[in-house]
């Protein structure tokens, strides 16, 4: 992945800093080596070092008196920005009344000092939710500019919201597929990373489906329009992105409202702190001083801002292997994820049939010749499978009469071909050998004659076995869910090793066991169902997270999922399991070692035992540590 490089307003506060930080460190050191104060003579000396330091103060931090100012007139006066200048111009304001006074000048430096990394802290916050967005972005780059519709001899540049289906489009290299399509004409390599994470290009040809947001690499392409742009994948995928960050976890909602009590709450008790002892006292600087380092602490930066970028540096990292989860709740959610509920076909299974063995072996010619020619004209996922095995040409002629539930009769003069499964065999008397094989079977006689059997079976996915035993090794249970027989369903579940299955559902019978697991789990469970069919979207919805199979998945299943895997790989899974897994460790750490910290200071700065300096690393240091121990998140996996 490409290093993340700083925008131009970035770049503009990070020379800010330097510049700010160069000038204090050269005022600070004089001011401690000369002590700036008894350079000019008489009562108005401590003009000098507050006309330096109020520039420096100035230079650093005039965005943020501007933002204290702008939110106390919007009504927004309690935060972070509010925080700072009552701190800051308070010290400003005890060391001029010290000035004034005559006594030793304690808090212009110390007033520059928690603006300057207060500053510093803001940066390293927008970097590393820079860094953390970049992944986030790249997304956001398939969004495609305009389309070449072709309607006439030369193609016209349109915006792809005017394409309709049915219309044809030209895509040359370099350019993005802005509509999802077919190829009706060339072939290309595409280069799928924005879009599936796939880091390899992918090579495309006639009759191909096309997806939107891929980029053509080699050759024009002319694509047959199948779906509008609001319906296209690249439409669906930007508006998952875009309002991934409106779904707040649990932990943002409790640290939005835990801000907003907080804050309020630290000012009055920094007023008390300042009045109440001085009232008693008579000592007004020692007090009003201490509720100003009280009051740099209190700030709840190092929560407001590390716990939301945690969140959004794990949807960015997901984003970054092709995994969009759809709000940080379900990542929050997630990582809680301990019952996984697949669907078969087309989940732990390819979906794509084939003939694994034929009996008797001998006759295997003979067996797919005359199957294929029964199965010739079906579009039914087995049938094209017997053809594809054969392979040659098909003899023509035969009359093809479907039996329902049976399979397939064709005749032709004095021929008969009986294909389908055993009940065909046993309608039509044939004396045929029964077959155990996992699979399906598909029985072929000819003219009253048993020839022989194929077996077809699903073929399963090779990663699936490996990506069970990763989510059992973290704990998981794993169930399947099935149309299919009981036997094939056996197979499959004993070669994935599944803690079980249940076989011949119909969709809302599935939905059925879904919702008799979810009332069945315990309260600290997570559900999980993961498929990619139109008819699992009930399932897909009713669980407490929804995986959908995005690389080939149907819109319905996409729409209805939390989390939406675009390769069509499950190792997607264990992997989004780990990053949010790793999300929720870090903001854990980020709010106990923030509040821990700052109660700490709190209570030093209380009794007089903490100054500014301090309360400087309580506030802008935790945040800091924070925010870096946040973008841990963003590493590889």
């Amino acid at each position: 992945m490409a290093k993340f490089k700083m925008g131009k307003k970035l770049k503009k506060r990070f020379i800010r800093i330097i510049v700010a930080l160069s000038l204090f460190l050269v005022v600070f050191i004089l001011d401690r080596i000369f002590n700036l104060a008894t350079v000019i003579d008489g009562k108005f000396s401590w003009l000098f070092p507050f006309a330096l330091y109020l520039g420096i103060y100035v230079l650093i931090g005039y965005d943020v008196i501007f933002k204290a100012v702008r939110n106390i007139l919007h009504g927004q006066v309690f935060d972070e920005n509010f925080l700072m200048c009552v701190a800051t111009l308070g010290a400003f304001a005890l060391a001029i009344y010290r000035g004034v006074m005559g006594l030793t000048i304690e808090g212009f430096d110390e007033a520059c000092a928690v603006l300057l990394f207060y500053q510093v802290g803001e940066f390293f916050q927008a970097y590393a939710t820079g860094k953390s967005r970049k992944s986030i972005s790249s997304l956001m780059d398939i969004r495609p500019d305009y389309a070449n519709l072709v309607a006439g001899n030369e193609p016209t540049i349109v915006s792809p919201d005017q394409v309709k289906v049915g219309d044809i489009i030209l895509v040359n290299p370099g350019e993005k597929v802005p509509l999802d399509g077919v190829i009706i004409k060339g072939q290309s390599t595409l280069d799928v990373k924005a879009l599936t994470g796939e880091s390899l290009p992918k090579d495309v040809f006639e009759n191909d489906q096309i997806l939107s947001g891929a980029v053509n690499i080699t050759s024009q392409l002319y694509i047959e329009v199948t779906k509008a742009f609001y319906d296209s994948t690249v439409s669906k995928i930007l508006d998952l992105v875009e309002n991934a960050s409106s779904q707040k976890s649990r932990s943002e909602n409790f640290i939005t409202k835990f801000s907003k009590i907080y804050t309020p709450t630290v000012c009055v008790t920094a007023l008390l702190l300042a009045v109440i002892p001085s009232l008693i006292t008579g000592d007004w600087q020692t007090w009003i001083y201490r509720a100003l380092s009280f009051l740099v602490v209190s700030c709840p930066c190092a929560l407001v801002i590390s716990i939301p970028l945690s969140f959004f540096a794990g949807l960015g990292a997901s984003s970054r292997y092709g995994i969009l989860v759809k709000g940080s709740n379900y990542l929050e959610k997630f990582s809680k994820a301990n019952i996984f509920y697949f669907d078969k076909t087309g989940t732990l299974t390819k979906g794509n049939f084939a003939v694994s063995s034929v009996y008797p072996e001998n006759k295997r010619e003979e067996i797919l010749q005359l199957a294929s020619i029964a199965e010739n004209y079906s579009n039914h996922p087995i049938a094209r499978s017997i053809v594809a095995e054969y392979g040659k040409e098909i003899e023509e002629g035969f009359t093809l009469t479907n039996e329902a539930g049976l399979g397939v009769v064709a005749t032709k003069l004095d021929t008969q071909i009986l294909c389908g499964n055993e009940k065909l065999m046993e309608k039509y008397g044939i004396d045929f050998t029964a077959q155990n094989s996992l699979g399906t079977i598909v029985c072929v006689a000819k003219n009253g004659e048993f020839v022989g059997s194929l077996v077809i079976v699903d073929q399963v996915k090779p990663e699936a076995k490996e990506v069970i035993g990763e989510l059992e090794g973290l704990k998981a249970q794993t169930f399947m869910l099935t149309g299919d027989n009981e036997k094939i369903a056996s197979g499959v579940a004993k070669e994935l090793n599944l803690t079980g299955f249940k076989a011949s559902l119909l969709p809302q019978k599935k939905v059925d066991e879904l919702e008799n697991a979810l009332s069945n789990k315990g309260d600290g469970d997570v559900l999980c169902f993961v498929g990619d069919g139109i008819n699992d979207a009930p399932s897909l919805m009713r669980a407490d997270i929804g995986i959908a199979m995005g690389g080939v998945g149907s819109d319905a299943a996409i729409e209805a999922a939390d989390v939406v895997l675009m390769q069509d790989n499950l190792k997607g899974i264990p992997l989004a399991k780990k990053i949010a897994k790793k999300t929720m460790a870090i903001v854990r750490q980020n709010i106990v070692f923030s509040i821990a910290i700052k109660i700490g200071i709190l209570i030093l700065s209380a009794f007089g035992i903490a100054n500014m300096w301090l309360a400087v690393f309580g506030d802008v240091g935790v945040a800091v540590l924070a925010i870096l121990n946040a973008m841990r998140v963003n590493s590889k996996y």
